[in-house]
């Protein structure tokens, strides 16, 4: 693990890139920071995670980090010492976890639920859509308070790594830590997404997926197939992190749309009723 910081003082904020190691993206946007080495008005700290996945081009050497936390000095796997290490550097920051998806080009972010750290701050990101993870934190770094994850973009593309490398900058000055204008998201207001389940898929020689992201899917439409034999829909939802291979037994999750992050009007679940995005709930 390598860790860096900008500014003097007890670091407020950390930057987290290269919790698996063929996201690269993270990686650059932190390397980007550290040699530039902007002043800083509040102190942050730099961390490249996983240097040995990074190294190999693999996910994970052991087991994949970011279902590892909280980890322990004692764990038999890397990634499990490594887990503890990395929670024992965040102790006292806002975090910013930095990766990249199969699933969707676009940056979105995601947190456990929707405080009001993400309320202060998932705005001034120009990010598509927030995630709310809900009951899918188990064992991730997302699980901990004051943490916002980031989807930068398509794995391994140039297009997530200067994704990356411009939503670290937004962030540090959304939380004041960077002077600069801040500036309202392109797409404003905020769409607010909740995952419900994950949507399984067995073994198989070909998987297609034939819907966006995000964008809802209606009963009995069409949404994916395992060895061309449709999967339908039987009820409405919006897909989230759906992909053809992007994770090995599952395609993705059905989500709820649960409202939007400028306390406008209360918006439609796929299911046909509505809810009221507050802070602090789900």
């Amino acid at each position: 693990m390598r860790v860096e910081t900008l500014g003097d003082g007890e670091p407020e904020f950390a930057i987290v890139g290269g919790i698996h190691g063929d996201e690269p993206c993270g990686r650059i946007a932190v390397e980007t920071l550290a040699e530039e080495k902007p002043d800083v008005e509040r102190p942050v700290k730099l961390i490249i995670a996983n240097e040995r996945a990074l190294e190999r081009g693999v996910r994970y050497v052991d087991e994949d980090l970011n279902r590892a936390f909280p980890g322990s000095p004692d764990a038999e796997t890397y990634e499990g010492r490594l887990a503890h290490e990395l929670l024992s550097e965040l102790r006292g920051c806002e975090i910013l976890s930095l990766h990249s998806t199969r699933s969707h080009a676009a940056p979105f972010a995601l947190v456990d639920e929707l405080d009001g750290h993400a309320r202060a701050v998932c705005p001034y990101l120009s990010v598509e859509a927030l995630v709310e993870t809900a009951e899918y934190s188990d064992g991730r770094l997302i699980a901990y308070p004051d943490v916002v994850e980031l989807e930068c973009g398509l794995q391994q593309s140039a297009a997530a790594a200067d994704n990356a490398t411009r939503l670290v900058r937004e962030f540090l000055v959304a939380v004041g830590a960077l002077t600069g204008e801040s500036t309202p998201p392109r797409h404003h207001p905020l769409p607010v997404f909740r995952l419900d389940e994950q949507i399984p898929k067995r073994q198989a020689d070909a998987y297609e997926v034939f819907v966006e992201n995000f964008e809802r899917v209606a009963t009995g439409e069409r949404f994916a197939a395992i060895d061309g034999e449709p999967l339908v829909a039987e009820s409405p939802f919006y897909p989230i992190l759906l992909s053809a291979y992007g994770y090995r037994n599952v395609f993705g999750y059905r989500g709820s749309l649960v409202g939007r992050l400028d306390g406008e009007p209360p918006a439609h679940r796929a299911d046909g009723t509505s809810a009221q995005v507050e802070s602090g709930t789900r």
